[in-house]
């Protein structure tokens, strides 16, 4: 298998927190191979990646800061830098990091460039940017999964039929981690998480949004460190704490089944999820569509049918035999007046390799980046 002629052949490697997804994305945006390493302990001295053919190797990189507010080619600065970016996402940048040694270890002649998901927010209006602090302080809502709510935005414009630049949708990427973001002509306009992705919605493990005077209370009363409180609203909250397990599937089947604590849970995961779906819609003085995406945004019927009748007030309806039945990409709505609710299976590694063909031209000398 060669390099496709007439553009490159982008090798994407997609970090995540406990595994590592790779996969070859051809100029037309066709994935040709796929496969996930599963357990990955984040160590990139054994890790063994596959013997793809490739122009280019593409990371996707969770936190870009203020520096990358696009793609840049990786150098030893800006691999630097993605390392001090680390106490921003704790739970994936690291593991970024380290899947940008194995490749540049594995294929040491192949340029590389990294794709931030903070980069599609960079451009947020100052009133979703800013938090009421002092303003001296280096701190902003910085969002992620941008990767993610870019494709999510532009494939429900093609499944509606629409121009998407005058097209308002709320996407919302439901996985173990999990936000909404606000987008208007395909622009990031609001989005629930914040400098870090701890903030917004209820999680797999972690919080989401908690009242700041509950940590400095914490803190004051209960001797807790700013290292345990960190610990346990990132890995020890969320469904975890509200269920006692993290993973929604099974969260979902105990429902299913009666059980209290799970049934209370996604109740908890629903209001959240309802309430701030309303505000990204405030952010845009409406919407036409409420798109479903992430692990369990694609695979849960009874979540998707749990949000839309929490929200059927603002128009949000959908079939629920087309909803049970669907399998990828899809539209739910049950009449053509209602707000479209739509079901799409992101791609991040296409959006990877889309930023990639931005930088085409572009000098790699210093880490060079498209604006």
């Amino acid at each position: 298998m060669r390099p496709t002629k007439g553009g490159r052949r982008t090798l994407v490697l997609n970090a995540g927190s406990s595994s590592l997804k790779v996969s070859l994305v051809d100029p037309d945006d066709t994935i040709v191979q796929a496969e996930t390493i599963e357990d990955w302990d984040g160590d990139y001295a054994g890790l063994d990646l596959p013997d793809w053919d490739h122009d280019v190797i593409g990371h996707r990189v969770v936190h870009g800061g203020s520096r990358f507010t696009g793609p840049a080619w990786i150098d030893d600065r800006v691999r630097a830098d993605l390392a001090e970016l680390a106490p921003f996402a704790p739970l994936h940048q690291p593991r970024s990091c380290a899947g940008i040694d194995a490749a540049a270890r594995a294929y040491p002649d192949s340029p590389a460039f990294a794709a931030f998901d903070t980069s599609f927010h960079a451009g947020l209006p100052a009133v979703s940017r800013i938090y009421a602090v002092p303003q001296e302080w280096p701190v902003r809502r910085y969002g992620a999964h941008g990767l993610s709510h870019a494709y999510t935005a532009r494939r429900a414009a093609e499944l509606l039929d629409r121009d998407p630049r005058g097209l308002r949708v709320v996407t919302c990427h439901l996985g173990s981690g999990a936000s909404l973001c606000s987008v208007d002509g395909g622009r990031s306009i609001d989005t629930t998480m914040g400098l870090t992705p701890l903030e917004g919605l209820v999680m797999s493990s972690r919080s989401g949004t908690v009242d700041p005077g509950m940590i400095l209370w914490l803190q004051r009363h209960h001797g807790m460190g700013a290292a345990e409180v960190q610990e346990a609203l990132e890995q020890e909250s969320g469904l975890l704490a509200l269920a006692g397990t993290g993973d929604m599937e099974t969260v979902v089947r105990a429902a299913e089944a009666a059980d209290e604590q799970a049934t209370f849970a996604l109740d908890v995961y629903v209001h959240r999820l309802a309430k701030e779906a309303v505000g990204m819609m405030a952010a845009t003085r409406g919407t036409d569509a409420i798109v479903f995406t992430g692990g369990v945004g694609e695979h849960s019927p009874l979540v998707r049918s749990r949000v839309a009748r929490a929200l059927s007030w603002v128009g949000v309806h959908i079939d629920e035999d087309r909803n049970d039945r669907c399998r990828g990409d899809g539209v739910l709505s049950a009449h053509p007046g209602d707000v479209g609710a739509l079901v799409v299976s992101t791609h991040e590694d296409v959006e990877v390799a889309r930023h990639g063909r931005a930088l085409e031209g572009t000098s790699r000398e210093g880490g060079g980046a498209a604006r």
